[in-house]
């Protein structure tokens, strides 16, 4: 994914407006609208810290999807991940158990 696609992961995860992150990160509206856009412009490196900074987020994920592993945090995870991390915290520990069996059952699947 790009920055794009990350950029609107990150919108819909924080059910965020596009107007409240311009207003947040100090850039207008329509530039922010035309990075979100099919063809639109990637970012000055400048704007990409600034939309980072305001979605907890690495510049570095925004653009590439990944994270150096060294400094890995949980806001830098995919949104996806995060959301399931979550979900997984407030689980009653027999229910997580059961959750944590469900997903390396099918990872073993997947992979035997």
């Amino acid at each position: 994914m790009g920055f794009r696609e990350n950029l609107k992961a990150e919108l819909s995860y924080r059910d965020m407006l596009v107007k409240e992150l311009a207003d947040l990160a100090g850039i207008s509206k329509r530039t922010i609208d035309n990075y979100l856009r099919e063809n639109g412009s990637i970012p000055s490196a400048d704007n990409a810290v600034r939309i980072a900074s305001v979605l907890g987020v690495s510049a570095e994920y925004l653009v590439t999807g990944c994270e150096n592993h060294r400094k890995q945090t949980f806001y830098s995870l995919p949104p996806e991940t995060r959301s399931l991390l979550q979900t997984l915290e407030v689980l009653e520990t027999g229910d997580r158990k059961i959750v944590i069996n469900l997903i390396k059952s099918l990872k073993e699947r997947k992979n035997g």
